[in-house]
Parts: C-alpha cells; sequence; structure tokens
C-alpha cells in the first residue's frame, strides 16, 4: 500500500463513499404504501430539472475513461485529444435542438423503442443487442478495469479486488434505486469531479513553475512542450492515426460525438426523464458549458505529467515517490495516477474521490441503461410482454447485476492496452457508423424503409472490419495490399457511415420506388424552435470553441 495516503485521506474518501451511498439510497425509497413503477425505476419518474440532468449527463460521461484515458492521452499527444471534450460540446447543442424534440414528443424509455416506432420489432431487437454487448464488454469492463488500474497504482490494491469493489460500490444503490439514485447522486458526484480535477490540475501546474502558481505553470509546460499544445495533427505527428488532421473537425469525430451523445442510451436517458423538453434543452446546454472546462481537468494534468518526466531537475525534485510508477510512452495512462501521489494530505483523498465519483458515477450510469433495454427491449417484447411493473422492476435489477459480473469478469483481462481511451473509441467506432446511419435516415429522410435499415445494420459492421483490415497492417507485403485501404481509424468510422447511408437509400429506392415509407417520422410545425436563452448559449459556445481553435491550430 502506498505509504503516501494518510489517515486523512482515507477519511475524507470513506465519508464521501458513505454520502453517496446514504444519499442514493435514501433518494431511491418507496413512497409510503405503493412499489417502485417502471417510470420511476427507468426515467426517475420524468421528474428531472435541468441542472440535474446537466449535472448527470456529465458525470454519466466523465469517468475512469477520461480521468485516466485521456490523461494518457493528453501525456501521449496533448492537447489534440480535447477535442473530443470541445467538439462534444457543440454536438450537445445539436441533439438539444433537432434530436430530443422527436424522443419526447415520441414518449419513449429507450433509444431501440423508436426503433421499432420508425421501423420493426426486429431491427429493435438486432440494434438492442448490439448495444448490450458493448456496454457490457467493452464500456463496463474497460471502466472497471481503468478504475481497478488507478487504485492499484494510488493504495496498492490488486487490480482484481479493486475492480470488485468499484462493482460492489456501484451497485449498492443504483441496482436498488434505478435512475432516481443514479440521477441525484450525480450531483454531488460532479461536484466531487470538478474539485478533485481542479486541485490536480492545479498541484500538477505548480509543480512544473516550481511553486509559481497556475498561471505560471501553464507557460511552462507550453514552452516546455510546443509540440503538446497542437490542435491540428500534421501527418508527419507518430500520433496522426489516432487524431487524422483536419479530419478530425470535419470527419469522423462527428460519427463519433453524434452517436454517443444522440443515440446512445446510457446518455440519452437522462434527458427522456426531464421534467419537460425546455427542461432537457437546458439541461443539455448546462452540460456544453461545462464540456468547455473539462479539458483543463482530465487533458492539461497529462501534459503536465509528460513536462514534469521529461526535466531531471522537476523530477528530481519529487523525491522517492517521484520514481515509482512513473508514466512512460508506451504506459501513457499512468499519468494520472502517478500524479495524485504528490497531492498534499487531504487534497489527496479529495482527488481520489473525483476519481471514484467519475468511475462510481458512469458505472451506475452504464448499469442502469443496459437493465432498461434488456428489460424494455427484450424481456417484455420477446419473454413477458404482460409482466407488471413490479415484475419489470425486479428483472431489471437482475439484468443489472448479471451485467456487472459479466463486466468485473472481462475488466482484467484488457490489462495489455495502452491509452484506453483511444482503445474504446476505436471498438466502439466499428458499430457506432452503422446506428448513426440508420438513425439519422429514419429521422430525416422519410423514405427509409426497415428492410434498408436492417441492410444498413447488419452491412455496417462487414464494411468496418474491412476498413480496419488494411490499417492494421495484416495485408502488408501480400498481393491484397492493394484491395485494402489504409486508413486512420477515425477516417474509417466516416467512410462507413458514408458507406452504411449508401446501401440504406439503395435498397429503401430500389424497394419503394422512391416513395415515401409507411412508418416515416411527420414532424409538426415548429418543433425545432427553441428559446432565446438556448441560442445565446449556442452563440456563445461557438464562439468560445472559435477562439481557442484559432489560438492553437
Amino acid at each position: 500500500m502506498n505509504t503516501s495516503f494518510e489517515f486523512l485521506d482515507y477519511l475524507i474518501f470513506f465519508i464521501y463513499a458513505l454520502v453517496i451511498l446514504g444519499f442514493g439510497l435514501w433518494v431511491s425509497r418507496n413512497k409510503e404504501g405503493k412499489d417502485k413503477s417502471a417510470e420511476d425505476y427507468f426515467l426517475a419518474g420524468k421528474s428531472l430539472p435541468w441542472w440535474a440532468i446537466g449535472a448527470s449527463l456529465i458525470a454519466a460521461n466523465i469517468s475512469a475513461e477520461q480521468f485516466i484515458g485521456m490523461s494518457g492521452s493528453g501525456f501521449a499527444l496533448g492537447l489534440a485529444i480535447a477535442s473530443y471534450e470541445w467538439m462534444a460540446a457543440i454536438t450537445l447543442i445539436i441533439v438539444g435542438k433537432y434530436f430530443l424534440p422527436i424522443f419526447i414528443e415520441k414518449k419513449l424509455y429507450t433509444i431501440p423503442e423508436f426503433v421499432e416506432k420508425r421501423f420493426s420489432s426486429q431491427l429493435k431487437t438486432i440494434l438492442a443487442i448490439f448495444w448490450i454487448s458493448l456496454y457490457v464488454f467493452v464500456n463496463l469492463a474497460s471502466v472497471m478495469y481503468l478504475g481497478g488500474l488507478a487504485l492499484e497504482t494510488i493504495i496498492g490494491i490488486d487490480l482484481v479486488y479493486a475492480v470488485l469493489g468499484l462493482a460492489l460500490f456501484a451497485a449498492a444503490y443504483s441496482l436498488y434505486g434505478g435512475l432516481t439514485a443514479v440521477a441525484w447522486t450525480d450531483i454531488i458526484q460532479v461536484v466531487f469531479l470538478v474539485l478533485g480535477g481542479l486541485v490536480t490540475t492545479y498541484l500538477a501546474l505548480d509543480t512544473v513553475s516550481q511553486g509559481q502558481g497556475v498561471f505560471e505553470g501553464l507557460k511552462s509546460i507550453y514552452k516546455a512542450a510546443p509540440d503538446r499544445f497542437e490542435m491540428i495533427l500534421d501527418k508527419s505527428n507518430p500520433e496522426y492515426n489516432n487524431l487524422p488532421g483536419i479530419g478530425v473537425l470535419v470527419g469522423g469525430l462527428w460519427v463519433a460525438n453524434l452517436y454517443y451523445w444522440g443515440f446512445n442510451q446510457y446518455i440519452i436517458q437522462r434527458t427522456l426523464a426531464a421534467k419537460s423538453l425546455k427542461e432537457s434543452q437546458k439541461g443539455i446546454l448546462f452540460a456544453a458549458g461545462l464540456k468547455l472546462i473539462i479539458p483543463l481537468i482530465v487533458v492539461i494534468p497529462g501534459i503536465a505529467a509528460y513536462v514534469i518526466v521529461n526535466d531531471p531537475e522537476i523530477l528530481a525534485g519529487l523525491g522517492e515517490n517521484g520514481m515509482m510508477n512513473i508514466p512512460t510512452e508506451g504506459k501513457a495512462d499512468k499519468a494520472y495516477p502517478w500524479l495524485m501521489q504528490f497531492l498534499p494530505v487531504g487534497f489527496k483523498g479529495v482527488a481520489f474521490a473525483a476519481l471514484a465519483a467519475a468511475i462510481v458515477s458512469s458505472l451506475a450510469s452504464m448499469l442502469n441503461s443496459t437493465s432498461t433495454i434488456f428489460t424494455m427491449d427484450i424481456y417484455k417484447q420477446l419473454i413477458d410482454k404482460n409482466a407488471d411493473d413490479k415484475k419489470t422492476v425486479r428483472v431489471g435489477r437482475i439484468s443489472a447485476a448479471v451485467a456487472l459480473i459479466i463486466g468485473a469478469t472481462m475488466a482484467p483481462l484488457l490489462g495489455g492496452i495502452d491509452q484506453a481511451f483511444q482503445f474504446i473509441q476505436e471498438y466502439t467506432g466499428i458499430v457506432s457508423p452503422g446506428i448513426l446511419a440508420v438513425f439519422i435516415l429514419g429521422l430525416f429522410w422519410k423514405k427509409t424503409t426497415n428492410r434498408a435499415a436492417i441492410w444498413g445494420a447488419l452491412s455496417s459492421i462487414p464494411i468496418a472490419m474491412f476498413l480496419k483490415v488494411g490499417s492494421k497492417g495484416w495485408v502488408n507485403g501480400t498481393s491484397l495490399k492493394a484491395f485494402f485501404p489504409n486508413l486512420p481509424w477515425m477516417d474509417q468510422m466516416g467512410l462507413t457511415a458514408l458507406l452504411t447511408m449508401g446501401v440504406i437509400v439503395i435498397v429503401s429506392i430500389r424497394q419503394n420506388k422512391g416513395a415515401q415509407d409507411s412508418k416515416a417520422i411527420n414532424l409538426p410545425k415548429g418543433i425545432f424552435n427553441i428559446s432565446p436563452l438556448f441560442n445565446i448559449g449556442a452563440f456563445a459556445t461557438l464562439i468560445i470553441l472559435t477562439v481557442i481553435y484559432s489560438l492553437f491550430w
């Protein structure tokens, strides 16, 4: 165990855990004489205010992927990785204006439910299985692995026991309380998350400036590593394949962001639980504003760690602990846990609580969404259509527990990966282009047919795998190389989405001879009208991002 962790740090973390668990169970309690309904469990009784929605969106999104994985990418390639966060702010505004009005008007529980209303129960089942597999085998497993890695690095807990502890903590309140417990505890989680992240950032920058403060620290890391502040990478950059230059702004990253924020159950579920559409849109705008500052707490520490590690004078000043678990180009994901070793007593506990908050809130969100999709889109659709609320909630809890067990079993098997954030994005990118294509055309092109959507969803996987073969170099040195393009994986995502849309368009036209589909969505006049507040927030966000990209292009 890391001896630099003292009693006060453990006490602060214990208080955090007690507050989260106690508050989660308190808000989840049944009303007198009334059992939880399915709407209570899966959609928090459609009662969430805007500030709870915004906080919960960020808490669900920011996990070990960001604190550990994105800091690792900050260490390895720099500020360019922040495009995920800053472009997400724009994506949230698009989702709030163009997607939410339709979803809320349709009174959805789940995203697959929309697929049934627009296309068919057959396609809904296919996509539901896609999502459950992705959540369990990629998202849940990777978040638990990265969280376990952090605990192992910081306080010396064996990876397996760390994963088990995180799993039990998330399960303790989320399985019982459902989305109500998850969303309301997320408000507290975000406070810890932001506060702890800022503490770590402050320490890292103060260390680089040798006690001269944050602004001097920012100047120092920019002067020491100017290459780490390039937002748009050129082809000579060794990380170009991960972030392919201008293609980040106009290509595949839009696929990742629109899929994640618009059609991802564990994200969009919070907005569906709003009191009203306007309340949901205000929550989205709040989350977009928070997104602008997230790189400060998840990317800058990674860059600072890179500068410290490569400066013998600063590194020597950290003493013996500075040489323990030191991050390297090959083990970049150790950057954030390594920095946390040097926090003062007490602050270390706060930062550790922030990291735990990020991990546990995301785990709880993924569990709730997995159980929602399984229960509402598979169990009630295929197994027991007449299940009452009591049975539905029970199945939701059991399915969440099973998903957690599978994810915890898979987590230690991910131990060989580096830059886990990039790993997660890359392999999510096999599935997301096809789903995005189905949804975009299903929402906004009235000629899209069910058969075309099924063909699109199924064909997107082999298209994605075909493009991936070339980039992995499996055909190098063979006569097959000429048939396989060698593209960065983000460009692969963009091309997969376009080719899948092409498949859907061709099949739709051939099937209906250009006629409108019978289940096409008719959009009422004025459905996309937004409030002046939303407009002002959207323009302010765009101006801020324009300035950032102009400065660090």
